[in-house]
């Protein structure tokens, strides 16, 4: 695939992460790109796939926190545009939590860079094998 477009925007404060991204995707129109953010977070929701359960565990973390990383893709899902993003995160005392973003996760600032690639779009289908919704 190739770079069609490449955005730079920032995330309204107070609004959740996901949905501001996703928001931004469907107002621009973008199906299939990478997308990277850095700020910092009112609090956040991450999570991890127990893979015996097949589920993804939720944790909330109530603080503020600095996004010290923030990458993921945007593909379909169900014929829709879906945000697939991993986080790092750190403290004021410098410990650091990561894992899937979650919501909710309301931004302080954020700023975001979309890449938007050319190309058919990969779509996500449930994988028997690992319970998860993968590209085909």
């Amino acid at each position: 695939m190739k770079v069609k477009e490449t955005y730079l925007f920032r995330l309204p404060h107070g609004k959740d992460l996901l949905e501001a991204l996703l928001e931004e995707c469907h107002r621009r129109g973008i199906k299939v790109g990478f997308i990277s953010v850095i700020g910092a977070v009112k609090e956040a929701t991450i999570g991890y796939y127990d893979q015996k359960e097949r589920e993804y565990r939720s944790r909330r973390l109530p603080q503020p926190l600095e996004i010290t990383s923030c990458t993921g893709n945007v593909s379909l899902k169900e014929g829709e545009a879906f945000i697939h993003l991993h986080i790092l995160l750190s403290d004021r005392d410098g410990r650091t939590y990561g894992g899937h973003l979650l919501s909710p996760t309301p931004v302080f600032a954020a700023e975001a860079w979309v890449v938007e690639l050319e190309g058919p779009p990969p779509e996500r289908r449930f994988d028997g094998t690992t319970g998860l919704f993968l590209w085909r």
